[in-house]
């Protein structure tokens, strides 16, 4: 069994509790891309009514955004832009924004963040929606950005018959861009 704190209160932890915590922290922090595919799996035959399945659309997102020449960091976010499905059906991209926010660009991260309303552009229409609604973030600087990546990765990929390269393909590139976080609040920050 491994080691424990020993406190029952936050307030009451030591240092040496803290060390014990810090031990068990690296190895549970490095195993996140592997917990990030698994949650990412439970898409797979969840159709929702779609064409495929979720985890074939992201996939398929993640396919085009790499033949594209999209660096590693924007093909992980297509990758993972569908991830919160399962435990946001009413805020998805909110969930994806969150698990990504500590290990990707602001712009990435204002992306997928925001990728449901852009999204919303070609189907907003048939549900009583404003399919203009992305226009409120019309001045934003990663409006185009955000438009792009549902016009040409997003939108399309609901293809049955297109090409989806295998999460191993992924993997890789998954767990560079999560090896090291730049933002949260558990990095010390440099004194000027």
């Amino acid at each position: 069994m491994n080691a424990r704190a020993r406190f029952l209160r936050m307030q009451d932890s030591t240092a040496a509790d803290w060390q014990v915590i810090a031990g068990e922290f690296m190895p549970f922090a490095q195993a996140l891309p592997d917990r990030v595919v698994k949650h990412l799996q439970i898409l797979q035959g969840d159709y929702g009514g779609f064409p495929v399945d979720r985890y074939t659309h992201s996939l398929q997102t993640a396919t085009r955004a790499l033949r594209d020449g999209r660096d590693e960091e924007y093909v992980v976010c297509a990758l993972l832009h569908d991830i919160g499905d399962t435990l946001g059906a009413f805020n998805h991209p909110d969930i994806a924004a969150a698990v990504l926010k500590p290990f990707v660009s602001e712009a990435n991260h204002w992306m997928v963040q925001n990728h449901g309303i852009f999204q919303g552009h070609y189907f907003f229409h048939h549900l009583g929606l404003d399919r203009n609604m992305r226009d409120q973030f019309r001045d934003h600087p990663h409006y185009a950005r955000t438009e792009e990546f549902c016009a040409l990765y997003d939108n399309p990929a609901f293809d049955p018959e297109a090409e989806t390269l295998p999460i191993e393909e992924f993997l890789p590139m998954l767990r560079r861009v999560m090896a090291q976080p730049r933002n949260s609040i558990y990095l010390k920050k440099e004194n000027p």
